[in-house]
């Protein structure tokens, strides 16, 4: 029996191991990082998922009920450890994959340690894979850092120090939140005024809204979205952040952002200890160009302004990526060109990530044991 090759040891790829070993069917689970959880141990300190526990949990082992109702950094990257050990999943670590391509009526897959063959692939390799910092014009005159927020670990660095955030989706509302009273001046540039919802409200998590209204239509989700942003979250509109337009759902569909999920975020905005700007349009002399034409004296630009999937370079050349970069397909769906090439985990989804993880995954697993 041919192996599957799953490319990326993060979440995705350890559901997808499990599923696979869980029916007898053999694979290589390689991934770049030099340890589990590689990916989650490089974010900043206060992250939590913004997903409940009870719902975020891989097949076949709930995470903990110790590690609370919002899960943080290290505990989830505990998680991911014990995984892959109690389930024997055995991850081989140090090895990237370079490239994937056709071999007969399977695949080989390129590798920093040599060549795979395969009968089928799963890129797992994670959304978030390459950070993305626009090319604004006059950024390399500026004299102060810019600093990808992939890069961002804790707020002491930065300070007494003017800190302007560039981005409005989830990663922005939880730098600006960590910065408030340590940084001297906290400053978010927002082009688009984003989605914000409560992470929960009255301990029910916003996430299973997401899950009840997914199979809407949008324009039954738009109007949705717009109820839930009046009754949860104040008018934003004086300082800066008007509710999208009546498309807030569609605007989610157009820029794959995350809405922010509050956690003290309006409080942070709504007390004045975060200004609101216009979007960054370049660097002046010592100075950030807002798009009202003003110039902004800061001394650090920290860029939340997303990533890259990474995924062109690897397979690119097979036609199952968008003119973004994103696979066309998800979960058990292949396309004709490309049978038996999945993707996983790569994506953006408003009923959590985790948990379409490991709904997919099982998908994955009976589309590879029916074609054994």
């Amino acid at each position: 029996m041919s192996e599957t090759v799953i490319i990326g040891g993060g979440a995705a790829g350890l559901a997808t191991a499990a599923r696979l070993r869980e029916r007898g069917l053999p694979y290589r689970l390689i991934d770049a990082g030099d340890a589990v959880g590689s990916s989650w141990r490089d974010r900043y300190d206060s992250l939590k998922l913004h997903t409940a526990r009870w719902l975020s949990g891989l097949p076949g082992k709930p995470i903990p009920k110790a590690y609370g109702p919002w899960v943080r950094r290290d505990d989830l990257v505990r998680y991911l450890q014990d995984y892959a050990t109690e389930l024997d999943l055995r991850p081989e670590l140090g090895v990237t994959a370079t490239r994937v391509e056709a071999d007969g009526p399977g695949w080989r897959v390129d590798t920093s340690a040599g060549p795979l063959s395969a009968d089928a692939v799963v890129v797992a390799s994670g959304y978030s894979h390459t950070p993305y910092v626009p090319d604004w014009p006059g950024r390399d005159g500026f004299a102060g850092p810019v600093v990808h927020s992939s890069a961002y670990r804790e707020p002491s660095a930065y300070a007494g120090r003017r800190v302007l955030v560039v981005g409005s989706g989830n990663s922005a509302g939880d730098l600006v939140t960590d910065l408030v009273g340590v940084a001297g001046e906290v400053i978010m540039a927002v082009r688009t005024p984003p989605n914000i919802v409560r992470r929960d409200t009255a301990g029910v998590p916003s996430q299973l809204l997401g899950i009840a209204s997914d199979p809407l239509p949008p324009v039954i989700k738009n109007p949705l979205t717009g109820l839930l942003r009046r009754v949860t979250v104040p008018d934003l509109t004086p300082y800066g952040l008007p509710a999208p337009t009546k498309d807030g759902f569609s605007q989610f569909e157009r820029s794959r952002t995350v809405p922010i999920l509050d956690c003290g975020f309006v409080d942070a905005v709504t007390s004045g200890r975060v200004l609101v700007v216009p979007a960054v349009t370049g660097f002046g002399d010592g100075t950030v160009r807002l798009a009202d034409g003003q110039e902004l004296g800061v001394d650090v630009v920290l860029a939340a302004t997303g990533y890259r999937t990474g995924l062109p370079p690897l397979v690119g050349h097979l036609g199952v990526l968008d003119d973004r970069g994103m696979p066309l397909v998800s979960g058990g769906r292949t396309l004709p060109q490309a049978p038996r090439l999945h993707f996983l985990g790569i994506t953006v989804e408003l009923t959590g990530l985790l948990r379409e993880i490991r709904i997919e995954s099982a998908q994955i697993a009976r589309a590879l044991a029916g074609s054994a």
